[in-house]
């Protein structure tokens, strides 16, 4: 798909799915959204619910299972995920509908052309209560015994700064990386290092995007603000998992705001993004 598709494509997502959806207090939108995604990724295949109780009702994640090549189809899944909810009173564009449509034009992709990993495309809930959806199908996975290639976090991906002195850091780490908040983050455990490499080299040639990363230790207990995604509870888990984001509150200042609107975002930065993304999973 060529670029300028992509980029009418994500911005035909983002126009449904930026709203206010948070499940208790904004449940109207958040239906909408949970519905539009769950359509979105039927044209690809069956949608699996898998639903979990949190504080007396049942919320859902939605799952869609994409093969392999057939010739690859005994190798390790690759899950990529990112959540549909939304704090209260915010629109949630870069928070996190940016991940979202390009979870969803990643989904289309892989349909189309398999990958050499069956692909598992999730869309988490409650990622904003403390990363329920995430953790209840970490478990699931973890309790089946299903091994991961990879879990991918696309969290907050459309928000680009090229301002000197517009990204910050935690404690010290501003001395390793760029004071623009012009690039992609990837944060992962330690054993996706070589993952790491790869898929930055991706985000730079095929996304033409400039990309940083980020190792991990300790499940990032290290560094906390590491764990703020839907990866955390795969690496508590002991699976390799990587987060994919615009380093939310460390550049964008409309996190979790009101002004957290669709104009604020970069499209051209969130196309390259997800082809980036694309190229990346590919290759892998």
């Amino acid at each position: 798909m060529d670029s300028l598709t992509l980029r009418q494509n994500l911005l035909s997502h983002l126009k449904q799915v930026v709203r206010d959806r948070d499940p208790y207090f904004a449940p109207t939108g958040h239906l909408y959204v949970r519905e539009y995604v769950r359509e979105q990724l039927a044209q690809w295949g069956t949608v699996e619910v898998h639903e979990f109780e949190f504080r007396g009702g049942t919320h859902q994640n939605l799952v869609l299972h994409l093969p392999a090549q057939p010739e690859a189809s005994k190798r390790l899944p690759i899950v990529i995920g990112a959540h549909y909810d939304a704090v209260p009173g915010v629109p949630g564009a870069d928070d996190n509908a940016s991940g979202l449509v390009v979870l969803l034009e990643m989904a289309q992709a892989f349909a189309k052309a398999p990958c050499r990993h069956p692909i598992q495309i999730v869309a988490f809930d409650l990622e904003e209560m403390g990363l329920i959806g995430s953790k209840a199908y970490a478990q699931k996975l973890h309790q089946q015994g299903q091994k991961l290639r990879l879990m991918l976090s696309l969290e907050m991906l459309g928000y680009c700064d090229h301002t000197p002195g517009s990204q910050k850091y935690p404690a010290g780490l501003e001395r390793f990386y760029p004071d623009r908040g012009d690039f992609i983050g990837l944060i992962g455990n330690v054993p996706t290092l070589p993952d790491l490499i790869r898929l930055s080299r991706q985000m730079r040639t095929a996304g033409n995007v400039p990309c940083e990363w980020l190792p991990a230790g300790k499940q990032g207990l290290i560094v906390p603000e590491t764990r703020l995604s839907d990866h955390a509870p795969f690496w508590d888990l002991g699976y390799r998992a990587m987060m994919i984001t615009d380093t939310s509150f460390m550049r964008n200042p409309h996190y979790h705001r009101e002004s957290d609107r669709l104009d604020t975002l970069d499209l051209d930065f969130l196309t390259g993004v997800c082809q980036g993304l694309i190229a990346g999973v590919r290759s892998l």
